[in-house]
């Protein structure tokens, strides 16, 4: 019988300089996508009551940019590794981590490390003591502002700190029940100043007033009152249809025309979809959706006249709209200023952009809709959408009847009233 070789083994060179190799190579060290020029701020000034002791350590720039700017003495070593690792290698590492965090939340845990360090400059704590931060110190600071802040406050600064060690490599060694306790009771100690009101929330009735006072063959009034009802029947953030700022376009992250469907079921059904690129929640983006009404506050009917009207392009923001210097993108400032110019007309006091999505939690409940529903609609995992509950007797007054009302299938258990 022929005896069979086995296959030989490539060589070390054959394969470094075969074409499958180098083609899987060329994928490291990628260029990454550069910083938009239009994301860049001029840092305001500190406070008079909030300015670090000056250091090379922290240069002076824009809240979200501290995390990554401010640097601590601490740094992350490849010592301990064979293979050679670069202080480019390690630059990009720092870089990809920021990216992991928004920049509303890097802006907010910029805050917080400013008021970190203006705290250690006070007690004269020593650069190397900061990072990595003992546990005593980070129970000290927390003491020390309680009273001071909110306890959601106080609770971000502390995360901000730990953001800043997780992307510089320091070791963050805290006693879990130890640091909650001390977060749970200054939240208990907070002044009452510092506690908002809750937001109230936005009904149908105000919406439908509200439609009075717009001019819906003007381009901006339209695409307000199409991002209004929009918002409120998908249970949005507003944050999702609208721009922070006019030069905030991504289209990596902001919502286009391009990203709205119609789908039905069998039966059907039909609703519009919305295909959020990315959230607060999920860097892969997420599915909003509503459903045509009876009523002016159609959102088909609105969204209808705002293309009508603006015409926005495939590829541009779903709400913009056209002003006289040209096709512009709905901002959230923009958006709540002409809200409440027309609620200061009708008499309703100041509208928040939160109470648009407590207001459709609301009303989806008072029609009866189950709460595992609710949760889905509002993309909530968890039970935090308790949150936004309001009229918590007037919700759960069906399910208290002597004859029942609900049948088996809407018998969901309900969240505790907060």
């Amino acid at each position: 019988m022929k005896k069979i070789s086995p296959p030989q083994m490539s060589t070390n060179s054959e394969t470094v300089s075969s074409p499958a190799f180098t083609q899987a190579f060329s994928r490291f060290s990628t260029s990454l996508p550069p910083q938009d020029p239009s994301s860049i701020t001029i840092p305001r000034r500190y406070l008079d009551n909030l300015t670090p002791a000056p250091s090379d350590l922290r240069p002076h720039c824009s809240a979200r940019d501290r995390l990554l700017l401010w640097k601590p003495t601490f740094t992350r070593s490849s010592d301990n590794l064979t293979a050679e690792i670069t202080d480019a290698d390690l630059d990009r590492l720092i870089t990809v981590i920021n990216s992991s965090w928004q920049s509303t939340t890097r802006e907010t845990y910029g805050a917080g490390l400013l008021v970190f360090h203006v705290f250690c400059d006070q007690r004269l704590i020593p650069e190397d003591q900061r990072c990595p931060a003992d546990p005593l110190l980070m129970l000290t600071f927390i003491s020390s502002c309680a009273g001071a802040y909110s306890g959601k406050t106080l609770a971000n600064y502390f995360y901000a700190v730990r953001a800043w060690h997780t992307l510089h490599g320091a070791p963050w060694q805290m006693n879990a029940a130890e640091m909650k306790a001390a977060l749970d009771g200054a939240a208990i100690l907070a002044p009452p100043s510092s506690r908002r009101a809750k937001r109230s929330p936005m009904t149908l009735g105000i919406i439908s007033s509200l439609v009075t006072k717009f001019d819906l063959t003007k381009p901006l009034d339209v695409a307000v009152f199409a991002c209004l009802t929009t918002t409120f029947f998908s249970a949005a953030r507003l944050g999702e249809f609208t721009l922070p700022s006019l030069k905030a376009f991504d289209p990596g992250q902001h919502v286009k025309p391009a990203d709205m469907r119609r789908d039905q079921d069998r039966h059907g059904h039909q609703v519009t979809v919305f295909k959020l690129p990315r959230t607060k929640c999920s860097i892969s983006g997420e599915e909003v959706f509503w459903a045509a009404q009876e009523g002016a506050f159609d959102p088909q009917t609105a969204i209808a006249t705002h293309f009508a009207v603006n015409n926005p392009p495939p590829n541009q923001p779903l709400f913009s709209w056209r002003h006289p210097n040209g096709l512009r993108p709905l901002t959230r400032s923009e958006f709540l200023k002409r809200i409440n110019v027309a609620a200061s007309e009708l008499g309703i006091d100041s509208l928040k952009g939160h109470g648009i999505r407590i207001g459709a939690t609301l009303e989806y409940l008072l029609r009866g809709v189950p709460f595992d529903v609710v949760k889905s609609i509002g993309r909530w995992s968890g039970d935090s959408f308790i949150l936004y509950l309001r009229q918590h007797a007037v919700i759960i007054a069906p399910f208290l009847q002597g004859t029942p009302i609900m049948d088996a299938f809407t018998r969901y258990t309900m969240p505790p009233p907060r």
